[in-house]
Protein backbone atom coordinates (compact mmCIF):
# COMPACT_ATOMS: atom_id res chain seq x y z
CA UNK A 1 0.00 0.00 0.00
CA UNK A 2 0.90 3.69 -0.20
CA UNK A 3 1.10 6.00 2.55
CA UNK A 4 2.42 9.48 3.29
CA UNK A 5 5.15 9.91 6.45
CA UNK A 6 5.88 12.70 6.95
CA UNK A 7 5.50 14.34 3.82
CA UNK A 8 7.40 11.84 1.80
CA UNK A 9 5.67 8.92 0.00
CA UNK A 10 6.27 5.36 1.01
CA UNK A 11 5.28 1.64 0.40
CA UNK A 12 4.27 -0.60 2.99
CA UNK A 13 3.45 -3.91 2.66
CA UNK A 14 0.33 -5.64 3.59
CA UNK A 15 -3.55 -4.04 3.02
CA UNK A 16 -3.57 -1.85 6.64
CA UNK A 17 -0.66 -2.17 9.42
CA UNK A 18 -0.87 -1.30 13.17
CA UNK A 19 0.76 2.45 14.30
CA UNK A 20 3.08 0.39 16.24
CA UNK A 21 3.69 -1.88 13.57
CA UNK A 22 4.54 0.64 10.90
CA UNK A 23 6.84 2.56 13.90
CA UNK A 24 8.63 -1.09 14.22
CA UNK A 25 9.13 -1.70 10.15
CA UNK A 26 10.54 2.19 10.09
CA UNK A 27 13.19 1.40 12.52
CA UNK A 28 11.88 4.07 14.31
CA UNK A 29 14.38 4.93 17.21
CA UNK A 30 12.64 5.03 20.71
CA UNK A 31 8.97 4.99 19.76
CA UNK A 32 7.97 5.71 23.43
CA UNK A 33 9.41 9.45 22.77
CA UNK A 34 7.40 9.82 19.14
CA UNK A 35 3.88 11.16 19.09
CA UNK A 36 1.80 10.15 16.04
CA UNK A 37 -0.79 11.61 13.95
CA UNK A 38 -2.80 10.03 11.46
CA UNK A 39 -4.81 12.00 8.89
CA UNK A 40 -4.70 14.97 10.95
CA UNK A 41 -5.55 13.13 14.51
CA UNK A 42 -2.76 12.99 17.01
CA UNK A 43 -3.22 9.73 18.58
CA UNK A 44 -2.63 8.49 22.56
CA UNK A 45 -0.51 6.02 22.76
CA UNK A 46 -3.21 3.40 23.89
CA UNK A 47 -4.33 3.34 20.36
CA UNK A 48 -1.19 2.80 18.74
CA UNK A 49 -1.96 -0.83 18.55
CA UNK A 50 -5.37 -0.73 17.78
CA UNK A 51 -5.22 2.48 15.08
CA UNK A 52 -4.83 0.75 11.32
CA UNK A 53 -2.93 2.81 8.67
CA UNK A 54 -4.54 1.87 5.16
CA UNK A 55 -3.71 3.05 1.45
CA UNK A 56 -3.29 6.94 0.81
CA UNK A 57 -3.40 8.09 4.56
CA UNK A 58 -1.20 10.34 5.95
CA UNK A 59 0.98 9.60 8.46
CA UNK A 60 3.32 12.02 10.75
CA UNK A 61 6.10 11.20 13.62
CA UNK A 62 5.94 13.93 15.95
CA UNK A 63 9.51 14.34 17.65
CA UNK A 64 9.68 16.25 20.79
CA UNK A 65 13.20 17.51 21.65
CA UNK A 66 13.67 19.44 24.88
CA UNK A 67 16.49 22.12 25.71
CA UNK A 68 17.18 25.82 25.74
CA UNK A 69 17.72 27.71 29.03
Amino acid sequence: MEITINGDKATVDGVKISVSDLLKARNVDMPDMVSVEVNGTILERSEFDSTQVGDGDEVEFLYFMGGGR
